[in-house]
């Protein structure tokens, strides 16, 4: 070997050079390898670690991508550089090209949430002012429409860079997706899971755009307004007491137990008993339903007064409707007495008063009912017996 081979093997030697990546950041998405004067020595050796990919721009183009492996630029391996020319001067010179490497893993605990309340409209509060936030994963699903839609020419980009631009695009996705889905809002803590994925979807669509993919979609809390939280914990309040009678006898039995335990005797034990009953009847009549008569002891209706049928005769209790015994109406009108206008029941035959017949007298030409004192039939005009 000559003194010039020996030369010329020193120099390609030397023009070799490794192209890697360590990332030590854990939030960085794309990086771009320094290569003085972008300039590629032949034979140069590109090593590309799991969860990475290596693209190669060549004069504004992407030109090739390498997945996880070890390579050595040369004609073989780069193919596509070949025909844009790259080696246009032998395999042995180096050539301008920029060398991005990807991140292609996943980046996990990204925070999304609600900057302002989303107005929904809800079948149990009306319009109600809903807050939420959670996680989500993200990843590069295709590393040539990320560099050429988002990264750019950028040497070093981050989650940070992109993070606000996802914000927006999540909780537009989110606001459309819940009022689609139009969920109660007493039940969206159920839908959490369903509610994830239904959002994961419609991001996805968007994002695809962008060469990138949400992997996963958490909703940690969905959130209402303070005051519709309170009206929600008074009635589950209301839904624990259960029975109110057994506990009105509940609270009598405590107030025994703490006045057998107070030192000072019994002196109180009365009247804190008849307060405490007195309070628990009122609690049990709210929540029963059940309307109290107004003053007195029964309100001047008595439990054993009763109130004969007006058409069996069968004594029922005051206050009945209808006749327990032939089913007849207990309350019936009042018409005055054909003969001397006192008010009597309606259907009575004779006058309590007077003792008349309430049975309207009748013609005795044509059968026509005659008013009482009718001297003659006002159908066919004949005589009546009463003149």
């Amino acid at each position: 070997m000559g003194i010039f081979d020996k030369v010329k093997e020193a120099a390609l030697n030397q023009f070799i050079e490794v192209i890697e990546w360590l990332d030590d950041s854990g939030n960085t998405i794309l990086y771009r390898f320094p290569v003085a004067g972008q300039e590629i020595k032949n034979e140069a050796q590109l090593i590309v670690r799991e969860s990475q990919v290596a693209v190669f721009v060549f004069e504004g183009q992407v030109a090739d991508v390498f997945t996880p492996g070890r390579y050595t630029i040369d004609g073989g391996n780069t193919p596509i550089l070949s025909k844009l020319g790259a080696w246009k001067y032998g395999f042995n010179s180096p050539f301008k090209s920029e060398v991005y490497f990807v991140n292609v893993k996943q980046f996990t605990d990204m925070k999304w949430g609600t900057a302002n309340p989303i107005m929904l409209r809800d079948e149990d509060f009306g319009i109600v002012r809903l807050r939420a936030f959670g996680a989500y994963s993200l990843r590069v699903a295709d590393p040539r429409e990320f560099i050429k839609e988002v990264a750019g020419t950028n040497a070093h980009f981050q989650t940070e860079d992109i993070d606000e631009q996802l914000k927006r695009a999540i909780v537009t996705e989110f606001s459309d997706a819940l009022g689609e889905m139009k969920i109660p809002a007493l039940d969206l803590a159920a839908q959490y899971k369903e509610l994830g994925e239904a959002i994961r979807a419609k991001i996805n669509e968007d994002f695809r755009g962008y060469g990138l993919e949400v992997t996963k979609f958490y909703v940690e809390n969905i959130s209402l307004p303070p005051e519709v939280e309170e009206a929600m914990d008074r009635r589950s309040s209301m839904g624990a007491l259960g029975d109110a009678n057994r506990y009105m006898q509940f609270q009598a039995a405590d107030a025994l137990r703490d006045a057998a335990q107070n030192e000072g005797g019994g002196a109180g034990l009365g009247a804190g008993l008849g307060a405490g009953f007195a309070v628990g009847g009122q609690m049990a009549n709210a929540f029963s339903g059940v309307n109290q008569p107004q003053g007195g002891q029964g309100g001047g209706q008595s439990s054993g007064q009763t109130v004969a049928c007006p058409s069996c005769g069968k004594p029922n209790a005051a206050g009945t409707k209808f006749c327990g015994d032939c089913g007849a109406k207990m309350e019936v009108g009042k018409v005055p007495c054909v003969k001397c206008g006192a008010e009597l029941r309606e259907g009575a035959r004779f006058c309590s008063e007077c003792g008349s017949t309430q049975e309207k007298a009748k013609c005795s030409n044509c059968q026509a009912e005659l008013a009482p004192g009718a001297k003659f039939c006002p159908e066919c005009g004949t005589q009546t017996e009463a003149v």
